[in-house]
């Protein structure tokens, strides 16, 4: 993942990722509805696809051949004479074929972490059960009925690298594989080094050969001595990061090349001397970066660290055919061209910001020798066995969408053909598709959850009214497209905390005008609001913003809820957002410097006590200071990755008893929340709450970019059926 913790630091780079992204993809993954198909004799009939081909009645598209001629009656023939009886012949055995698979997991550092006892054991918590280890068991239990010779490890194996515990989530995992005398390859990702440098940012620098490997926890944990057990290991180059191994599956070798974050010029060179001393054999080669994935989230977008790799590495040596990395969030598939005239299939895959941190999903690649295929299977093998009651529409056990599942065509002996002469499919002992038994092994016992529509208001008044509702604005009533000028009252609908619009360039703010916030018709497809504010023109590096704020003798600035609460907000982050210019813009806050609490404990002092923010991965950010002195250090919730230009519902409730915080987006619980956060600390009770805008040092800054159109401040824990995308009752 390229994240980088999830401190806050808007006035500096951030290293480390707690949270997120990769991705620098980020995309929730919302695959189409699965195709049945029945076969028939002849007949083929498609299930929730288009059409239906019935080719058992004669003719494709409709044509009537071989049916009966509707008219003039003909006349009668004389029955034919009977046939004589056919012996009954058993039906042709189906063909065998050779054909192997390989197992792929995509990052696991959320896996890693949010399994330990620090992060609350949060799945299995909630789940009985962790997705880490439900993949490795799984292809310990799978591998032989599915003819998997090696697992591959795409890095990130861990979110935080100085944290023994998220190693030993993943020492404990990955030793399934060993004990079940399953080799694997695995690398180290940016989440896994000590020392984090992007390429795009430093090109020269943060690579192994500036590492100390007395001090990488990778290589205390899955250094050479661990590497070597595998039956497959050919050896790590001398910084002890790159590894490769050669598997034989049906007759035939191939080379895993793996190569951790971020590979050196030596690197390289070692990388380049395994494959010119093993010289027929096919490469597959696997980095934690190569290749990312375009806005729309399914288009290849080529990195410059991918780039540079091609071009040191890949283009000139035709063995490497394939590659695989993790890193940026999503999927996508390129197809190259080296210097051979050959094609390379690169393949970027990683599900950290999906719901539950990937909740599960991994890879399957089958290289059918027979068919000339590689069949390409996203899966989770860990959904299945998660508890009924705590399945939702974000479960889905097989992904189906055209980037998720594909076939890629392969002549290997062709392909192979310049540097192995011999290569040949093996010997066919394989009864079918080996990603079709796969796919049926995952759902023979599951389904994935119904989708439950929610209704749409009827009117304005059509949500349920709570009670202890400190505070719900409502962001509608003036004229589209036109400016919500400075000082305009946004009612509160309790009535005793309305926000107004601040007047211009307050706090330090430069070059904001009257037209940077405008009324919209634009609202949330469940929000009773039939409208919300845009903010437009808004620029961290200016700084310009425009907000909202509390009279500073509001009630609700008082107010610390240490009863529990629920904070609903519904917000769609602008379509033309950018990290360098928008990164970490505020929902809302709470003015004061957390700093500045008694007790405090904790970095970014500047930072207000509350933040409910987007962060520089397009996360959604609940980090607040608890209330009570003597527990003053921040904690936070955080999101997957929200896409742009999409409304979203965000529920962020606080238990009364437990005081457990959990984040609901778009209804589904995220992954990392925080535990035991009593009330929300403020510095008086005449600071006010601020909407869209936030301050850092006590200067405004952090604005909203896109569209606010309601927020609620309850002083109680909501369930689902109080929120606002529900209906009121009757």
């Amino acid at each position: 993942m390229s994240a980088s913790n999830n401190s806050r630091g808007p006035r500096a780079p951030r290293i480390a990722a707690p949270a997120a992204s990769n991705t620098e993809h980020n995309l929730e993954l919302h695959a189409s509805p699965r195709r049945h198909v029945l076969k028939l004799g002849a007949s083929l009939l498609t299930v929730g696809g288009s059409s239906a081909l019935l080719a058992a009645c004669g003719g494709g598209g409709g044509g009537n051949a071989g049916l009966p001629v509707l008219g003039t009656l003909p006349v009668p023939a004389p029955a034919p004479a009977p046939a004589p009886p056919v012996p009954a012949t058993a039906p042709p055995a189906a063909a065998k074929i050779s054909s192997f698979a390989l197992a792929v997991m995509p990052d696991t550092q959320f896996y890693a972490r949010y399994a330990t006892v620090a992060e609350s054991d949060q799945y299995d918590k909630r789940f009985g059960s962790a997705p880490f280890a439900a993949q490795t068991k799984w292809i310990a239990a799978n591998a032989k009925a599915l003819n998997i010779p090696f697992t591959i490890h795409l890095g990130d194996v861990v979110d935080q690298v100085g944290k023994p515990d998220q190693w030993k989530v993943a020492d404990a995992a990955m030793k399934v594989l060993e004990d079940a005398k399953l080799p694997y390859s695995v690398l180290a990702g940016n989440h896994d080094v000590l020392w984090d440098v992007d390429y795009a940012l430093n090109p020269t620098d943060g690579t192994d050969a500036g590492r100390d490997p007395a001090k990488e926890p990778y290589l205390q944990w899955f250094g050479a001595e661990r590497a070597k057990k595998q039956a497959t290991f050919g050896a790590r180059d001398a910084s002890g990061f790159h590894e490769y191994h050669v598997f034989e599956a049906q007759g035939q070798k191939f080379m895993v090349l793996s190569l951790s974050w971020r590979i050196s010029d030596a690197g390289i060179a070692w990388a380049r001397q395994v494959i010119a001393k093993n010289p027929t054999l096919p490469v597959i080669l696997v980095n934690h970066q190569l290749l990312n994935i375009d806005a729309d989230g399914t288009s290849p977008l080529e990195t410059e660290y991918g780039k540079m790799i091609w071009d040191k590495l890949i283009r000139d040596n035709d063995q490497i055919f394939m590659t695989l990395n993790g890193h940026h969030h999503g999927a996508a598939h390129l197809t190259k061209t080296n210097d051979f005239g050959h094609k390379v299939e690169e393949m970027v895959v990683d599900y950290q910001m999906a719901y539950q941190g990937g909740n599960g999903l991994m890879r399957l690649y089958e290289f059918d020798l027979t068919n000339k295929q590689i069949k390409v299977l996203s899966f989770s093998p860990w959904v299945p066995q998660k508890p009924a009651a705590t399945l939702n529409s974000f479960d889905q056990a097989v992904l189906t969408t055209p980037n998720e599942a594909f076939v890629i065509d392969m002549d290997f002996a062709q392909r192979f053909a310049g540097f192995n002469k011999s290569f040949g499919t093996g010997s066919a002992t394989i009864d079918s598709s080996l990603v079709d038994q796969a796919r049926a092994m995952i759902l023979a016992n599951y389904t994935d959850p119904a989708t439950v529509a929610q209704r749409p208001a009827t009117s304005p008044d059509d949500y349920p009214k709570v009670a202890n509702t400190l505070a719900h604005w409502r962001f509608f009533g003036g004229v589209v497209n036109q400016p919500v000028l400075p000082g305009t009252v946004i009612a509160d609908v309790t009535g005793t905390n309305p926000l107004h619009r601040d007047a211009l360039n307050q706090g330090g703010v430069l070059g904001a005008a009257d037209g940077d916030i405008v009324w919209t018709d634009d609202r949330h497809h469940l929000s009773a609001a039939p409208g919300s504010v845009r903010f437009l023109n808004t620029n961290k590096n200016t700084p310009r913003l425009s907000y909202f704020l509390t009279d500073a003798a509001a009630p609700i600035n008082a107010q610390t809820l240490e009863s529990g609460y629920t904070i609903e907000a519904f917000v769609k982050i602008d379509k033309s957002w950018t990290s360098d210019k928008q990164a970490w813009m505020n929902i809302m806050t709470r003015d004061g410097r957390r700093g500045d609490l008694a007790g405090y404990s904790g970095g970014d002092g500047e930072s207000p006590p509350m933040l409910f923010a987007i962060s520089s991965l397009r996360e959604v950010q609940w980090e607040v200071v608890p209330s009570p002195a003597g527990t003053r250090a921040p904690k936070a919730n955080w999101s997957g990755e929200v896409l742009a230009d999409s409304w979203v519902h965000i529920a962020i409730v606080n238990d009364p008893v437990s005081h457990d915080t959990t984040m609901y987006v778009e209804g589904a619980p995220v992954l990392r929340n925080a535990a035991a956060v009593p009330g929300l600390a403020t510095l008086s009770a005449t600071s006010p709450w601020v909407v869209g805008g936030g301050s850092w040092d006590g200067a405004r800054a952090d604005g909203f970019f896109g569209n606010i159109g309601e927020v609620r401040v309850v002083a109680g824990a909501l369930a689902p059926a109080q929120w606002l995308t529900a209906r009121k009752a009757g």
